[in-house]
């Protein structure tokens, strides 16, 4: 899918969504950039970061890092960026990393539990340790200093501090989605809910799906 692919509406959002023969050679410069590379598309913040072309090379590359490249696995990384999603309600984010989180390993009812605003049941306490991190850290601003202990054991600081930033880079990514309302392709199921700042409940322990 190509930022001119036709599935996608300009008539829902606050700001032009730029065609590639309406872009400086600038912007196209950072356009193919990210559609050569492992997003293969663009369709989410960068569309609206692309106005900024340097602000837009630096996003790239900031995001790039921190969804394909922290140390902590890829099932992982996308758990704490889908818990980020549903928070805020960001459905571009949620659309793009619900289908991500699924390919790296994660259930289908943990993805529906968060999606419908319930208690996930995680087989992996790992899992449930960054779905509790990035859930408090959303709702509170803070850390219990048992769940960031758990963090840091088993990912080391580095771990910590990556996940950190993780849910950090994608607040902004669901701020700047939500604020320019930027579009889901036409025909995408939206999250069932409206708008909304949601409150997730705790993970807990369970056998398999």
């Amino acid at each position: 899918m190509s930022i001119d692919s036709k599935t996608a509406s300009r008539d829902a959002t606050r700001i032009p969504l730029l065609r590639t023969d309406e872009m400086s050679p600038a912007q196209r410069q950072i356009y193919d950039q990210v559609v050569s590379g492992p997003r293969g598309q663009m369709i989410g913040p960068l569309r609206a970061a692309i106005h900024s072309p340097e602000l837009a090379a630096l996003w790239s590359e900031f995001g790039e890092f921190l969804r394909y490249r922290t140390c902590l696995p890829p099932r992982l990384n996308e758990l704490a960026i889908l818990v980020t999603a549903r928070r805020w309600t960001s459905q571009v984010e949620w659309w793009v990393h619900a289908r991500a989180c699924a390919t790296a390993g994660m259930p289908a009812t943990v993805i529906e539990a968060i999606a419908a605003k319930r208690a996930p049941v995680f087989s992996d306490t790992a899992d449930l340790e960054v779905y509790e991190f990035a859930r408090t850290l959303q709702q509170s601003g803070q850390v219990e200093a048992e769940i960031y202990d758990e963090i840091q054991r088993r990912w080391k600081t580095r771990g910590v501090v990556e996940l950190t930033a993780v849910i950090g880079y994608y607040t902004m990514v669901a701020m700047t989605l939500n604020a320019h309302r930027l579009p889901l392709p036409e025909g995408t199921e939206a999250l069932p809910s409206e708008n909304d700042l949601v409150a997730l409940p705790a993970g807990r322990l369970g056998a398999a799906a």
